[in-house]
């Protein structure tokens, strides 16, 4: 069983891409809300309230590797690092 697939798959995750915004209008994955890294920090209150699991996203995994570890130095125990969006839109198939 892959955690992240189960994840991807479910209506309550919020799929969250930390890509640019231009990178995120040039191609996105459906159900998908852009938060780009450098407004995370500003934007922690918004995460915290978000009720579920939440996975992360961006181009090859590293910002939202950058992101999660980030967000769970806060606090947040529902952050995953779900990898390139590539990545993610084969696991919403």
């Amino acid at each position: 069983m892959n955690i992240i697939h189960d994840l991807i798959k479910s209506p309550d995750t919020h799929l969250i891409d930390v890509r640019t915004p231009a990178e995120y209008n040039e191609v996105s994955v459906g159900g998908s809300r852009n938060i780009p890294l450098d407004e995370v920090p500003d934007r922690l209150e918004e995460f915290k309230a978000m009720k579920g699991q939440i996975v992360l996203f961006c181009r090859s995994g590293n910002r939202s590797q950058q992101a999660m570890l980030w967000l769970k130095q806060q606090g947040l125990d529902n952050v995953h690092n779900g990898g390139g969006y590539s990545d993610v839109m084969i696991h919403k198939i």
